[in-house]
């Protein structure tokens, strides 16, 4: 059975980080990220600070369009591990950014939020990055019918050597889901109790939220 891995994605301040990261177990299927809105209001150097905390892997959720050449070295220097770019972005960023992440030895990640038809991006890009992720974005979590399109995920595995994720509003009834459909990675945020967003939530229950997450994959 494919448990598969979870990624606990920080979107807040460095100070919620440090309050967040020491309940959370040391464990090899799980993954931190510097979320887009945390690197944008912390800058990238936060990924470095990030390190002094945690050992195991982190991803810088850049979501790069473009300049890849630049940003995924810019984040390697910081120490990421994985780094992500738009699946809309053109078919020669994406083939800069999945070529400069294996020269660095980076994990290269194309995040597909937005867009309708992944297996033909990659296509017609004529890239193979490390892996995909399937992606509803946060504006459209709380949108009736905008569901996380699984199918994509076997299309994409039928077809290409890689894995995949999922993110976007992933509670535990999706995360299974998740997990189901061959997922290889599922991305999670901490949210706050107040937040649209589902995640898991940093309150006074966190470690029970916490536990209740990574039981699928411990």
């Amino acid at each position: 059975m494919n448990r598969g891995r979870i990624q606990i994605a920080f979107n807040y301040s460095f100070r919620d980080f440090v309050r967040v990261v020491g309940h959370i177990p040391k464990h090899k299927r799980i993954i931190l990220e510097a979320g887009t809105p945390f690197i944008k209001r912390e800058g990238i150097g936060v990924i470095r600070k990030m390190k002094m905390y945690w050992p195991g892997p982190i991803c810088a959720d850049l979501k790069i369009a473009d300049g890849a050449y630049e940003e995924v070295l810019m984040a390697k220097q910081m120490g990421a591990d994985s780094i992500t770019a738009l699946g809309n972005s053109s078919a020669e960023t994406l083939r800069i950014f999945v070529d400069t992440c294996r020269e660095v030895g980076a994990v290269s990640i194309v995040d597909m939020i937005g867009n309708a038809n992944p297996l033909k991006t990659l296509w017609k890009a004529h890239v193979v990055p490390d892996m995909v992720y399937i992606h509803r974005g946060r504006d459209e979590e709380t949108s009736y019918g905008k569901i996380i399109q699984y199918k994509d995920i076997a299309k994409l595995k039928g077809k290409y050597d890689l894995e995949t994720g999922a993110a976007g509003g992933i509670d535990e009834k999706e995360l299974q889901s998740a997990i189901f459909n061959n997922a290889d990675v599922v991305v999670v945020n901490i949210v706050r109790p107040q937040d649209r967003w589902k995640g898991i939530v940093y309150d006074e229950n966190f470690k029970i939220h916490l536990h209740n997450f990574l039981k699928f994959v411990e």
